[in-house]
C-alpha cells in the first residue's frame, strides 16, 4: 500500500512539470537541487522499501562544508589596509582607519554572516597562565641592560604594556603592576573567549576597538595584547563573502612567539594574496616586495596561491604643483580632464601600474606565475569611492574592480560546490535506480558478478597508482640527492655569507642573538633585515627539486608528470564484465562513478594542504638539527661573543652537514610516502564503502520510480553550464 502511495503522490507532481521554467541564480539551483532530494528522502522513508543508510547518505551531502578560500591582504601599518577593506565591504566605519596613532595590531578574520543580520566578533584570548608568562617574558625585556638588548623587542613590549595598562607602565616592576587595580581588574575579566554582536555597525565598531586597535594617543584599556585573533562577521555581504575569507595580517617583530611569524603562516594558507602599499612608495618600499622576495615557497612550491594582487593605495593623496613638475607633464596632459587634481591622480595610476608590473616581471616571482593573470596591479582610493566630493568617478578607485574578483571568485566557488552537489544527488538516484526490478532473469547473479568485477578493478587501479607514486618517488630521490651533493659543497660558506661576511657593528651582534634565541630566523620589526640560516641551509635541496615538485604538485593546471592528473585517471568503472545491456550495471557505474569524483576532488584539495609538509619538512628537519647549536651559541654573552656565535654555527654546519642534509632528504620521502599511504587508504576505504552500499540494497521488491528526478537534475545539470 505504501509503494501505491508513493506513485499517487508522484503522479500528482508530474502534472506540475510542465510548468517549471530555467533558473538564472547558482543558488536557486542549487535549493532546487535539495528540494528534489528532500523529496526523494521522504517518500522512501514514507515507502518503508530503502535501507537507512542511503538516507543517511542524502541527509549527509547537505551537511558538507568545503574549506573557504582565504585571500591574505599583507601591507604594513599606515599604507590603508583597513580602509581598503571597509571600501571593498562597503562598510565605512567597520574597521578603525585614519586616526593618529591608530593601527591594526592583531589578526583580523573578515567572513560574511550568513545566519542574521548581526555584525559578530569573535575574539580568542591568551589564556590566564599564557599571558602571565608572556607578561614575564616582557618584563624580562624591559629590564635587559646589557648591551645584547634587542631594540625591536624592547620597542614591542614598551608598546604592549602601556597600551594594556596604561602609560609609565614599562617604568614599574612587574610585583608593582600586579599590585595596580588596572591589573587586577584584567586580571579578573579579560581571559575567556569573547563574542560581540550588534546590529548597528558603528556601535559594533565602537565595541570591537580596543581588541583590534592601537592608539598612542591615549594608553591604558586597549585590549589587543590579550588577542591571538578575531573573526568578524559582517552580513549583507553573501554575493562577496560566501565562501571567502579575507585575512588582515599585521606586522612582525612581536616578543609572543604565537604570533611573531603569523604572517608568513597565514601566507602559506593564501589561495590569494593582495599585497598593500600606499601608492607614493609602492615602488621604493622594501616591505611588500619583501614579502615576494623572502616568501616564495610559502606563494609557490610550498603553498597554494594562485594569484597575486598588487593594490597601490591613496592615490587621492597628491601634490598636484609638484607632480606636474617631477611628470613633466604637457599642456594637453594636464588639461586631459577639467579638474587638474584627477588629471594627475590618473596619470599616476597609469605610470604606477606599468612600473610595479615591470618589476613583478623582473622579480622571482616570475618562476612561479607565468601568465599575466596570475599577477594584477590596482590603484585604490577608498576616500575617494565613500566620498564623492572628491570627484573621481567610482571605477577610477578601482574598487568596483575588486569588487567584481570577489564575485566572480565566490560564484565560481558556490558553481563548483553545487555541480559537486547535483553530480553526487544523481549518482544517490541511479543506486536506487540499479534495484528496481526488470526483464533481467538471475538479478543476484548479475549483481554478484558486477562487484566482483569493481572489487577487482580496485585492486588493479590501487596497483597502478602506486606504480606512479613510485616513479614520482624516484624523481624526488634523485633531485634531492643532487641537492645533498650541492648542499654539502657550499653549506660552509653560505653560512659564512649570512652571519660573518660584511656583518659588523653593535645592530648585527644583536640581531645574531636573536637569530640564535629563535631557532635561526630573524625578520626585524619593520621587516628591513630578515635573515634565516635554516632556509639558506635548504636552498640547494628546494633548487634542485623546484621544476619537478612544481610539475608534480602544480597550483593550477595540469602536467603529465602532476599527481592530480594521476589520481583523476583513476577509476574502477572500466571493464566490468556483466552484460552491457543490464541497467543494473549502468545505474551502479554511474553511482560509483560519482563517488569516485567526489573522492578524487576531495583528495587534490587535500593535496595541496599536504604538499606544503612536505615542502618544508627539509627546513623543518634543519632546523632541529641545528637546535641544540642555537640554544648554545645563544647563551654566550660579554665581549667576544658574536664572534663565538659565529665560530659556534659555522663548526656545528661542517660538522654535521653529511647527516643533516641526508636526514632532511630522507624526511622529505618520508612525508612523501605517507601522502602515498594516506590517498590510497582514502580511495580503498571510500570506493569499497560504495560497493557495499550498492550491493546492499535489495533487489526483490519494487522500489519507487526516480526517473523524472533523474530529468530534474540532469536539466539543473545543464541550466548550471548554461550561467
Amino acid at each position: 500500500m505504501a509503494s501505491q502511495g508513493t506513485k499517487r503522490k508522484r503522479d500528482h507532481e508530474s502534472s506540475s512539470s510542465s510548468r517549471e521554467t530555467p533558473l538564472t541564480t547558482v543558488m536557486e539551483i542549487m535549493e532546487n537541487a535539495k528540494k528534489i532530494m528532500k523529496t526523494v528522502t521522504y517518500n522512501l522513508d514514507q515507502a518503508f522499501m530503502m535501507h537507512s543508510d542511503i538516507i543517511s547518505k542524502i541527509n549527509q551531502m547537505d551537511k558538507v562544508r568545503k574549506k573557504k578560500v582565504t585571500i591574505g591582504i599583507f601591507g604594513k601599518s599606515g599604507d590603508g589596509k583597513s580602509s581598503l577593506l571597509n571600501a571593498v565591504l562597503k562598510k565605512r566605519d567597520l574597521l578603525p582607519c585614519d586616526s593618529y596613532g591608530a593601527c591594526t595590531a592583531i589578526v583580523t578574520q573578515v567572513e560574511a554572516n550568513l545566519d542574521d543580520a548581526n555584525y559578530i566578533a569573535e575574539i580568542e584570548l591568551f589564556s590566564k597562565e599564557e599571558w602571565e608568562k608572556e607578561l614575564k617574558d616582557l618584563f624580562r625585556v624591559l629590564s635587559d641592560e646589557s648591551e645584547d638588548r634587542n631594540d625591536d623587542l624592547l620597542e614591542t613590549a614598551v608598546e604592549k604594556i602601556t597600551a594594556l595598562y596604561g602609560a609609565d607602565a614599562d617604568k614599574k616592576t612587574l610585583e608593582e603592576l600586579k599590585n595596580d587595580d588596572k591589573f587586577a581588574k584584567i586580571e579578573t575579566s579579560s581571559f575567556n573567549k569573547k563574542t560581540i554582536s550588534n546590529f548597528n555597525v558603528t556601535e559594533f565598531a565602537n565595541d570591537v576597538a580596543s581588541y583590534i586597535q592601537h592608539s598612542e594617543v591615549s594608553p591604558g584599556g586597549w585590549y589587543w595584547p590579550l588577542v591571538k585573533s578575531v573573526t568578524i562577521k559582517i552580513p549583507d555581504c553573501h554575493e562577496l563573502l560566501e565562501h571567502i575569507v579575507l585575512v588582515d595580517i599585521p606586522g612582525t617583530g612581536d616578543c609572543n612567539k604565537t604570533r611573531d611569524g603569523l604572517w608568513k603562516s597565514n601566507l602559506r594558507e593564501c589561495s590569494f594574496v593582495w599585497i598593500v602599499s600606499a601608492i607614493n612608495r609602492a615602488i621604493k618600499d622594501k616591505e611588500p616586495w619583501g614579502i615576494l622576495k623572502h616568501c616564495i615557497e610559502e606563494l609557490g612550491p610550498g603553498g597554494k596561491c594562485k594569484r597575486i594582487n598588487f593594490i597601490c593605495t591613496k592615490t587621492d593623496e597628491i601634490n598636484v604643483p609638484g607632480y606636474v613638475r617631477s611628470a613633466r607633464l604637457t599642456i594637453h596632459q594636464f588639461k586631459m580632464n577639467k579638474d587638474p587634481k584627477i588629471s594627475c591622480i590618473l596619470h599616476r595610476n597609469e605610470h604606477a601600474k606599468t612600473d610595479v608590473k615591470e618589476r613583478l616581471d623582473k622579480s622571482d616571482i616570475k618562476k612561479i606565475f607565468s601568465t599575466d593573470n596570475d599577477f594584477q596591479v590596482f590603484t585604490v582610493s577608498s576616500k575617494a569611492f565613500f566620498d564623492p566630493k572628491l570627484n573621481l568617478e567610482p571605477l577610477d578607485t578601482d574598487i568596483p574592480k575588486l569588487q567584481d574578483d570577489l564575485r566572480t571568485l565566490n560564484k565560481n566557488i558556490k558553481r563548483e560546490q553545487t555541480r559537486d552537489y547535483v553530480n553526487e544527488a544523481k549518482g544517490v538516484l541511479s543506486l536506487i535506480q540499479s534495484v528496481q526490478k526488470d526483464t533481467e532473469k538471475k538479478t543476484n547473479e548479475t549483481r554478484d558478478s558486477i562487484h566482483r568485477d569493481l572489487k577487482n578493478n580496485l585492486k588493479k587501479a590501487l596497483k597502478e597508482l602506486d606504480n606512479s607514486f613510485d616513479k614520482i618517488n624516484r624523481i624526488l630521490e634523485q633531485r634531492l640527492s643532487e641537492g645533498v651533493d650541492k648542499s654539502n659543497q657550499s653549506c660552509v660558506a653560505t653560512t659564512k655569507d649570512l652571519i660573518v661576511l660584511n656583518r659588523d657593528g653593535r645592530r648585527f651582534h644583536k640581531i645574531l642573538q636573536s637569530l640564535c634565541k629563535n631557532g635561526g630566523y630573524y625578520l626585524s620589526k619593520n621587516r628591513d633585515v630578515y635573515l634565516d640560516l635554516n632556509k639558506a641551509l635548504a636552498k640547494n635541496l628546494h633548487e634542485c627539486l623546484q621544476e619537478d615538485f612544481k610539475k608534480i604538485f602544480p597550483v593550477s593546471g595540469k602536467t603529465g608528470k602532476s599527481l592530480q592528473e594521476e589520481i583523476d585517471k583513476f577509476s574502477i568503472t572500466h571493464s566490468v564484465s556483466a552484460n552491457s545491456r543490464s541497467s543494473m550495471l549502468r545505474h551502479i557505474q554511474k553511482f560509483i562513478k560519482t563517488e569516485e569524483t567526489k573522492l578524487k576532488g576531495s583528495l587534490n584539495r587535500e593535496i595541496i594542504d599536504k604538499k606544503k609538509i612536505i615542502y618544508s619538512s627539509i627546513q623543518e628537519s634543519i632546523k632541529k638539527e641545528m637546535a641544540s647549536c642555537y640554544k648554545q651559541a645563544a647563551a654566550f654573552t660579554g665581549i667576544g661573543s658574536m664572534k663565538k656565535r659565529q665560530e659556534m654555527l659555522i663548526t656545528t654546519v661542517d660538522k654535521i652537514k653529511h647527516n643533516m642534509f641526508n636526514k632532511a632528504k630522507m624526511e622529505m620521502l618520508k612525508s612523501f610516502n605517507n601522502l602515498k599511504l594516506y590517498i590510497k587508504y582514502d580511495l580503498e576505504s571510500g570506493l569499497k564503502a560504495s560497493i557495499a552500499l550498492s550491493q546492499s540494497q535489495p533487489s526483490n521488491i519494487k522500489l519507487m520510480d526516480v526517473s523524472r528526478e533523474t530529468e530534474q537534475l540532469e536539466r539543473l545539470s545543464g541550466q548550471l553550464e548554461r550561467l
